[in-house]
This record gives structure tokens, sequence and C-alpha cells, in this order.
């Protein structure tokens, strides 16, 4: 029972006894006092007399004592109010405020929906334009198989992602597969992710903490980039902060719906990406210091919701544990390391004035200080100083860190904001806080600034990416009939060609494709095992190379080269961005047909 409670029923007082009485009482002769002219005082105040001992003089416990209790031994004296400062100082970031002293749910709407509508439009804006990359292939690929060959993929590879590839074989299903059509759900998501960051900061802070955070991040480049990314990174940030908004909710307003959101929530942030669990560090932090505070049962919910969250999340981790491997090129350095934050915003000019102001943030963040610092250390820590065993320390894999930052960045402008006023003109709130929207508005207008050069080079292709549109764009203005198409390098050719080539009927057959990869189970074929019985099948032969060495054919297994350059000679080679297009035509005298090959992998359908 609260003490609260005990208040109300026996009032507070030990067996029952009302000590209300005997103080009702004592204002009742103080005021007989006052009005018999005993004593003097500011006009429109009691008189002091009123507040005087009332053992002066004369001795009214023993008249007006309750019934069955003895008088008391000495009379206690009140305590006088104190004196009302007329201008309170404001409140510090984090301490709690009700709902309408935030202005309602209006204001929370209009929280929500203005870094959400700016964080879509940076996002909209040529959000087609950029070429698809291998991952974005990748994402292709296995959301448009059938549910049957998706199901094979995933036992061998890119489990952990199965919830995003079935989210997005049903939306391709309904929108189609064009790069803006496949762009849409992570272009949503992200903008979403901004709105949640502004209720997150308006939640733990101040209204104006959580607009500036949300505009903030609607325009550091790594909300455009990744936005507009056909991959799961937004849907991370997005799972990340709604989590972390509902744990937030339910810590202040406790409730069976609110720990039944956040136990709902927990899966998201693991479905989206598994590193994103690293969070959950943080919502510890944030527990215990609610728990340190005087609740005793918060401690056993959380405990309860995220267990319960986690346990829809570990048979996908248990399995996805035995598919590492496909990770394993990524060793980072210490060079990695020291370039993480430039990666992660997108930019030195937005990493550098973002981080710099987090840190500030963190003297001024109050109770969230170590949630937050949590949030934005250990994960880029522990994937580091793991990565030779789990190869999670990538900056898109780290991308849920970013919002923290840029929340830690707003409570230091906010807070800045204020105590420069206050010091410099003496102003009330109301012109605290009009000035500090002011700094708000141009700290995420100078941010906007620093970050064009990076939003520009997040509309053109990723850097190194070969152009596979450029490519297709030249084979289907100039093949022919009986036109082959063969690859040469490491850079998923087929793949992107097959995206690049998915809508024309009549597009040169992979002639050299022996098992198709979902025959295999896998994102790769199986190529022919006597190269130059499938070669005869092709007058014309396109190849497409993405070799580093300058050499269109090197990056073929020997045999299958060897055969490319005895049976057609080179007619023309176009160059293109980290690409060789090469078109080759049958020698004279080169056979032309062969019985030696009836297993024809190019004349069968790519996906079903």
């Amino acid at each position: 029972m609260s003490h609260d409670a005990v208040t109300r029923q026996n009032g507070g007082h030990p067996e029952g006894q009302d000590p209300f009485a005997e103080y009702d009482a004592y204002v009742a002769a103080a005021s007989q006092q006052q009005y018999q002219g005993q004593g003097t005082g500011h006009p429109g105040y009691p008189a002091q007399d009123a507040y005087a001992h009332p053992g002066q003089g004369q001795q009214p416990h023993a008249a007006y004592a309750p019934h069955g209790t003895a008088a008391p031994a000495a009379p206690v004296a009140p305590v006088a109010p104190a004196p009302v400062d007329p201008e309170p100082p404001a409140e510090e970031p984090g301490e709690d405020e009700p709902e309408e002293a935030k202005g309602g749910r209006l204001a929370a709407a209009v929280t929500f929906l203005l870094p959400t509508v700016l964080a879509f439009g940076m996002i909209w804006r040529g959000i087609g334009d950029r070429e698809l990359w291998r991952d974005e292939h990748a994402t292709w690929w296995a959301a448009t198989l059938s549910f049957h060959d998706l199901s094979q993929l995933i036992r061998s590879i890119d489990v952990v992602f199965t919830p995003y590839y079935v989210m997005m074989h049903i939306w391709i299903a309904v929108a189609g597969d064009s790069p803006t059509a496949m762009r849409i759900p992570g272009a949503v998501a992200m903008a979403a992710s901004a709105g949640l960051l502004a209720l997150l900061g308006r939640r733990l802070f101040t209204t104006q903490v959580g607009v500036t955070a949300g505009l903030a991040f609607a325009v550091v480049p790594l909300t455009t980039r990744y936005g507009q990314e056909i991959r799961p990174y937004a849907f991370a940030v997005a799972a990340v902060l709604l989590s972390t908004l509902l744990l937030a909710r339910a810590l202040e307003r406790p409730s069976f719906k609110g720990w039944i959101a956040y136990t709902l929530s927990v899966p998201l942030i693991g479905w989206s990406h598994l590193a994103s669990l690293a969070v959950l560090a943080a919502h510890l932090a944030m527990v215990l210091l609610k728990r340190r505070a005087g609740d005793r049962i918060v401690g056993w919910a959380y405990f309860a919701a995220c267990g319960l969250g986690v346990c829809f999340v570990t048979p996908m981790a248990i399995s996805g544990s035995g598919q590492s491997g496909q990770i394993a090129w990524n060793n980072p350095v210490l060079q990695d390391l020291i370039d993480f934050p430039k990666n992660l915003f997108g930019s030195w000019a937005v990493a550098v004035p973002v981080m710099a102001l987090g840190v500030i943030g963190l003297f001024f963040a109050g109770r969230w200080a170590l949630p937050l610092a949590l949030w934005i250390v250990l994960p880029p820590v522990a994937t580091y100083a793991t990565a030779a065993q789990l190869h999670l320390f990538l900056p898109r894999y780290l991308l849920f860190t970013a919002p923290a930052w840029v929340l830690l960045a707003s409570v230091a402008v906010g807070r800045l904001a204020g105590p420069v006023v206050g010091a410099k003109t003496g102003s009330g709130a109301v012109a605290r806080r009009g000035l500090g929207w002011v700094l708000a508005a141009a700290a995420v207008a100078g941010l906007a600034f620093q970050a064009l050069p990076g939003l520009s080079e997040t509309r053109h292709n990723a850097l190194g990416e070969p152009d596979f549109r450029g490519a297709a764009r030249i084979i289907l203005a100039e093949q022919r009939k009986g036109d082959g198409i063969a690859f040469s390098g490491v850079m998923t050719e087929r793949r992107a060609m097959a995206y690049e080539l998915r809508d024309d009927t009549a597009r040169p057959r992979d002639v050299l494709m022996y098992r198709t990869p979902q025959e295999m189970g896998s994102f790769g074929a199986t190529e022919c095992p006597h190269p130059r019985s499938c070669l005869v099948k092709a007058k014309r032969l396109w190849v497409v190379s993405t070799t580093l060495d300058g050499q269109p054919f090197s990056g073929m297994p020997k045999a299958t080269q060897t055969a490319v350059e005895k049976t057609f000679r080179t007619v023309r080679t176009r160059k293109l961005d980290s690409l060789q297009l090469v078109l080759l035509e049958r020698r004279k005298g080169a056979a032309e047909d062969s019985t030696g090959d009836n297993d024809d992998a190019a004349r069968r359908k790519v996906h079903i």
C-alpha cells in the first residue's frame, strides 16, 4: 500500500488518530485572535499572531484535544509557508512533465508529423534515380522467389533477414519491383523514425528538444541514404526508436497494455536486424534507474516483457549463428574504427558537430545520461571487440545508434539556449523558450547546410558499384535473336543483370548457367562444366565483366576463358563505371551445334 493510501485511510497517524482535527481547532482559535485585533500584519495577509505559538497566553490543546487521546506534551509551532518565487526556474531536462504541460495529443501529433514529413520529402527526392547495388539486388532476388524457393534459400544463407524478405515479397506482389516501388517501405520506415525520435525526445526531455532532434535527423545524409535502400536497416532504426518510446511510456505510466506493447516491440528489433538488440542494454539501464527511484515492480515487469519478446527472436538467431560465414569477409582494422563516425553519418562535416554536441548533451541529460551513453557507445565498442568472431562491425549494422547521438546533440542545443537568454536579459520563461526555438531552428539549418555535400553523394551510385543499368541499356538497344550472355568477375553480375533485364522477354540467354540459384538454394548459380558445348548455342555473346585488372575474361574459370577466346572474336568493347561490356561474334569455322550437353538451364525459368 502506498504512503498516500495510508494517509487517506488513517491520516498517516498510528491507530487511526486524526491530527487534522487538532489542526482545524487550532486554526479556528488563531483566526478568532486575528479578528479580535490581536497582532498586526501586512494588509492582505493574516496577522502575525495568527501564526503565533498557541501557548502564548493560553493552553488551547486541553480544550480541543480529540476524545480518547492524551493532550500533547508540548505544542508544536506551525511552520510558516515559504515565500513564493514569482518566476520559478525552468525545469531541468528529463524531469517528468504532465501531458497537458507539453500540449496534449495535438502537440504530440505535430511533434511527430513535422520531422516525418520533412524526412520523407528528403528521401523521396530522386528515390528512383540511383541504381540498385549488390545488396539491394539480393533483396530483389530473395523477395521475388516463391515461398518454397525462399525457404530453400534461408536454409543456407540470410535466415536473419527472413521477416524482411517475406514483407518485401508481399509488397512487390502489390506495388511491383521498380526501384521506386521497392524503396517506398524503407522510406516510410526512415521517415517515421524521425517522427519517433521527436516523440522520444519530447517524452524524455521537452517538446523543443524532441522537435529539434527529429528535424535534425531528417536532414542528415544517413537518413536519405538508408531511407532509399532496399534493405532492413531503416526498419531497424524505426523498431529501436518505437521500442524505446514504448518503454519510456511504460515506465512513466505503468499499465498492462503499456507493457504488452513494449513486449511486442522487442521482436521487431531482432527481426529487423539482430545487432540492434544491443539497445536492450540501454533499456535495462532505464529500468534500473526507475527501480532505484523506488519502483520495485518495474524490474519484474521489464524482465518478463523483454524475456518474452526475445523468445520470438531466439530461433532465428540460433539458425543465423551457423551462417556467419557469409559476412566473414568483414574484418575491420583500426582505420575502420577511426572512419566509423564519417561512415555512420555520411560525412565528417555532419559527424563532428553532431558528436561534439552529443558529448556536451550527456552532461545535461540528467538521469537519462547513462541509458543514452550505453546506446551510443556499447554497440560499436562491442561489435568492434568481437569483430573477429561475429563480423558485425559495419556502420549500416549500427545505424540505430545515430538517433541517440542526434538526440543528445539536441539536448545540448536546448540547454544552451535557456541559460544564455536568462543570463543576458533576465527575461521570463516565455522569452527563453522563444529564443530556444530560434536557436534550435538555426542549429537545424546549419546542420542541413553542412549535410549538403553528403546528401548529394547519397543520390549517386554507390562508390565502386558497376553501372549495370548502363550495360542493360546497351544490350536492349543492340541485341539480336540468338544472342547469349556471360559474366566475368566477382560482383554478382548475373544477379544484377537479371534485375536490369527482368522485363525483356527476348533478353540474351544465360548460356553458361548449368544449375539455377533456386536449384542450388543460394544466390549463385552453377556454370556449365563443359563450356564449349554450352557456348555453341550462341551466335553472339555479350560478356559483362567487372574485373579489376582490365582483362575482361580474367574473372572466368580458366576452361571457360579458353573456350570463349577460341570460339568468339571481340567486336566491340564498351567501358562503363567499374564495368566492361564486350560484344563477341562467333569465329568462322567454329561449331554451331553440339549434342554433348542437353541440360540447358538458360531455357528454364529463373523465378517461379
